[in-house]
């Protein structure tokens, strides 16, 4: 794996110096120093939250997984998953995109991911650098299943997923841990936070590496296989003060950096990124938040083509730059009103630019073209969304309405070698209107249950990606498509919540969703030759074109449980979902097949302890972790399936001095094989095997 020096993204990290957090006021005697509190958190969640299918992770969870990885504890949420089985140490991060009810078959996320209010999918592709994100540092994650969340933003197909960082309120002074894992693997973390006058500042670190496991399965490797190692770091800072008895200031910046190696030569990835925001949050009478924020991104990949004999790689293209920025503004006011009421009102702003730089056209290992491609898109959207609850009753409504443009798109190909130019194309700029709205009742009929009934649409806009980027994997080629149309979603759930003693709640819920002009890869040619818009397919490979399907369907069931006991925890749950693509013209051949990369069942349980270890010294921790994956499709026909996986992971914390513990972790314990990937050629690639782990960590 070759490095390559640091960008400067880490000076965007200089406005997070800042301060900033919400506080509580004590109206109306006038507040001293020590009457101000603050939270570092937005508003609190509305007041018709509960009417939607939300579940929500805590710190312990967060902070005592098997591989400390976000992408990973969200496998708890049933119907969650990557576009790829495989982790961020080891999937391609373009295959990262996050989805929840089996509404995937692309890499792009249809699931909304947010970080203290930021929305956080690559202002590029979609997809989601998960590197950048330890939970360690993080204090919750509250996932809304369902689409239509019209405060959050556009976006939000299939969900929501809102991250908030630590506290005061969850941890205080210095805490870290230190882990040696297989394969030569290191994993540290560092976390620290204290109070900074009437307010608090926090900054967190974390560093991971590894030799890396070799993707190909054994059966197929050849001289030129090897281990993929990586690479990554994240810092993360926030500062929150009061600007007054109830208004306080929260800034944040975030740095990550990402170095991969995909398991050949010409296979290298590395990424950086940076984010800063200011958020302000007020708490008084008018309740209210202004939310600002940037983003920047570079992203390199380097694409290899191997013989038949995988005796002989060479380089097939070199994406060496895609340079992107993101940058918006959210603002809400909720109104004072009578009890049981809620109004919420808002707008927010969000534009993206990019575009990729690529050499490609490889002979005796020099690309002979050039190719620059890449465009912008921009939403500014408005909403409103009322809440009232009386007694048994929670009704809740609203809606949204986005106005957006892509713009600026192009495509350029050249010979490098005299710069004559082969390709130079302007696509034509676009703009429209998304109305979208949500609503949703609950009645609790008795203490113990609550029904719950929703009905939402949601909308994405295709990314620069999607839009003007071809790419290739091994010998398969996408070409990419200037015209799709942004993906519109129509969705239903009705839903029971039993909660039989305070320690103990079982949720079901129904849904029905029809995702229309799914823009999905659609394979039009079987290689070898050369066709129009794709270009050179070599043999084993398939030429594919992004294309709006007519719809994809998805109907099915998700259930989540919980028991807690003095000591003892149990969390589990499942999805079953039946998803089937609606297509014709080019597309017909895929008409209801399910969607590539979608599983029909998903489950996972957890079973945690706590309690006092040796000495009697409290937090000895320990978990274990079961889950399944059923078979899934690789590609849109259907004609390679990815076997259905069962997986065990394990952790104990057990403390060995007042503030020290010594931790042990294990992944996938019963080394099973979990294919992540066939190729067009019937290679199999996999996704991590057994990993073991032990290290000390150092409690706050």
């Amino acid at each position: 794996m070759h490095r390559r020096p640091l960008t400067s993204f880490a000076l965007l990290l200089v406005p997070s110096l800042l301060p900033a957090a919400p506080a509580r006021a004590q109206p109306p005697a006038p507040p001293d120093a020590s009457d101000i509190i603050v939270t570092g958190r937005g508003l609190d969640p509305a007041l018709g939250e509960d009417v939607y299918d939300t579940l929500t992770i805590g710190r312990e969870r967060l902070r005592g997984s098997a591989s400390n990885r976000l992408e990973d504890v969200l496998r708890d949420v049933p119907g969650f998953q990557n576009f790829r089985r495989s982790d961020a140490r080891s999937a391609n991060p373009t295959s990262q995109g996050a989805t929840l009810r089996a509404l995937g078959g692309n890499a792009s996320s249809r699931a909304l991911l947010i970080l203290d209010g930021v929305p956080q999918t690559d202002p590029f592709g979609g997809w989601i650098y998960w590197p950048a994100y330890d939970p360690r540092r993080l204090a919750a994650v509250r996932v809304v299943r369902g689409g239509g969340s019209g405060a959050a933003g556009p976006g939000a197909l299939a969900g929501t997923i809102e991250l908030t960082s630590v506290g005061l309120g969850d941890v205080e002074g210095l805490s870290g841990s230190l882990a040696y894992g297989s394969r030569d693997s290191l994993d540290a973390h560092l976390l620290a936070a204290a109070g900074l006058g009437r307010g608090q500042a926090m900054l967190s670190a974390s560093f991971a590496r590894g030799d890396g496991f070799v993707p190909v399965v054994a059966g197929q490797r050849g001289p030129v296989d090897r281990a993929a190692p990586y690479r990554q770091a994240n810092v993360g800072l926030r500062a929150v003060a009061p600007l007054s008895d109830d208004v306080e200031l929260q800034a944040g910046g975030l740095w990550f950096s990402d170095e991969r190696e995909r398991g050949t030569t010409f296979s290298d990835i590395f990424v950086t990124g940076a984010d800063t925001s200011l958020r302000l949050v007020g708490r008084g009478r008018w309740r209210w938040s202004a939310l600002a924020y940037a983003q920047l991104r570079d992203y390199s990949n380097s694409f290899a083509s191997v013989n038949a004999a995988r005796s002989f790689v060479s380089q097939a293209s070199d994406q060496y730059s895609v340079p992107s920025t993101g940058h918006g503004a959210r603002a809400e006011l909720r109104p004072p009103l009578p009890h049981g009421i809620e109004l919420r009102l808002g707008a927010d702003w969000r534009r993206n630019s990019g575009e990729t730089r690529e050499r490609f056209n490889f002979v005796a290992g020099v690309g002979t073209r050039g190719r620059i491609a890449g465009g912008r898109t921009e939403t500014l959207g408005g909403f409103a969304e009322a809440a009232w609850t009386s007694g048994a009753w929670t009704i809740d409504g609203g809606a949204r309405l986005d106005r957006w443009r892509i713009t600026s798109g192009f495509l350029d190909e050249s010979l490098l070698a005299s710069g004559a130019v082969l390709t130079a194309l302007a696509f034509p700029d676009r703009r429209g209107t998304e109305p979208t709205a949500r609503a949703g009742l609950a009645w609790q009929p008795a203490t113990a249950v609550t029904l719950r009934s929703a009905a939402y649409l949601g909308w994405r806009l295709p990314t620069l990606n999607e839009l003007y980027r071809p790419f290739r994997v091994g010998a398969d080629v996408t070409a990419a498509n200037p015209a799709l149309d942004p993906e519109r979603l129509k969705g239903i759930e009705a839903g029971a919540e039993f909660t039989p003693s305070p320690g103990a709640r079982i949720g079901v819920t129904l849904f029905a969703n029809r995702l229309e002009h799914a823009i999905g890869n659609v394979t039009l040619f079987n290689g070898p030759g050369t066709f129009p818009g794709i270009g050179f397919v070599p043999a084993g490979g398939t030429g594919s074109q992004r294309r709006n399907l007519d719809a994809v369907e998805a109907h099915g069931i998700e259930i989540d449980a919980r028991l807690t006991l003095p000591a003892w925890t149990l969390a589990a749950g499942y999805a079953h979902v039946a998803a089937r693509v609606s297509a014709s013209g080019a597309a017909l051949p895929l008409d209801r097949r399910a969607p590539a990369q979608t599983p029909r069942d998903t489950a996972s349980a957890t079973l945690s302890w706590s309690g006092r270890g040796l000495r009697g010294i409290a937090d000895t921790r320990a978990s274990l972790t079961a889950r399944y994956v059923g078979a899934q499709y690789e590609d849109d026909l259907g004609s390679r399936t990815l076997p259905a996986a069962f997986t065990i992971d394990a952790s104990a914390s057990i403390p060995v001095a007042k503030r020290l513990s010594l931790e042990a972790r294990g992944e996938n314990l019963t080394d099973k094989r979990i294919v992540a990937g066939i190729s067009g050629a019937g290679i199999v690639e996999r996704a991590t095997p057994r990993t073991l782990w032990i290290g000390l960590s150092l409690r706050p």
